[in-house]
């Protein structure tokens, strides 16, 4: 039986190859009034996922929020599952991939590449600033919009315990014409990231990055592949 990977007290691991499908990212749960999942997985999984979310001790029929941190297939297939499972669901995301993700763009959200298509989803808050708060008790998330790999991409960030975790889904890329990537956006996005100077960076599909030189060098290093 698999069980959720703890990153710190009260956040984990839920989805993504060695948990769920190999297809899903990465997929992040905050515990705490609201619960936060951060992205939703490709889809086929996302029971998995929520069972993993239930075993690491929330109840989804409390309430909760799914912050889409943009607009791909494997981070946003399973929302619609998570909109009809979760009576009180809060959907979050930016609004430069927000017309992807609420018609379902099969170029935008990269379905194609998946061989599928994606339903139309409603977005409940479009946030449109640089930052927003997303409140929870113990402790509030962090949101940051950080363009680069698509228009909307955006990443979290709290500090619990004195540690600041950093959810920073596909901040290595790939960058695509068909994505409406930029590089030039990315890299003053990957600088914003490295100045908040984060204790652990929980990755789209690295993995969990501990410790601050570890999570410092992981940027750098990917700034460096693109030419930065």
């Amino acid at each position: 039986m698999k069980t959720p990977l703890e990153v710190i007290r009260d956040i984990y691991q839920v989805g993504g190859s060695g948990l769920t499908d190999p297809a899903d990212c990465l997929v992040y749960l905050v515990k705490g009034n609201p619960w936060v999942l951060i992205d939703a997985g490709a889809g086929p999984s996302a029971p998995e996922i929520a069972a993993l979310a239930e075993e690491a001790g929330v109840s989804l029929e409390e309430p909760g929020v799914l912050f889409l941190t943009h607009c791909h297939v494997d981070h946003i297939g399973g929302a619609a599952y998570f909109r009809e499972r979760c009576p009180t669901l809060k959907i979050v995301a930016h609004e430069g991939d927000a017309g992807a993700i609420q018609t379902g763009d099969p170029d935008r959200t990269a379905a194609t590449w998946y061989g599928t298509r994606l339903p139309r989803l409603e977005i409940d808050e479009i946030f449109r600033e640089k930052e927003k708060t997303i409140p929870s008790a113990p402790a509030p998330l962090t949101c940051l919009h950080t363009p680069g790999h698509t228009p909307g991409s955006s990443v979290a960030y709290l500090t619990r315990d004195g540690v600041t975790v950093l959810f920073g889904q596909d901040i290595h890329g790939p960058f695509m014409p068909e994505f409406g990537s930029d590089l030039t956006q990315w890299r003053a996005s990957m600088e914003r990231l490295l100045a908040l100077e984060a204790d652990i960076l929980c990755e789209g599909h690295y993995g969990i990055i501990r410790g601050k030189e570890a999570v410092r060098r992981f940027i750098s290093r990917h700034l460096e592949l693109q030419g930065f």
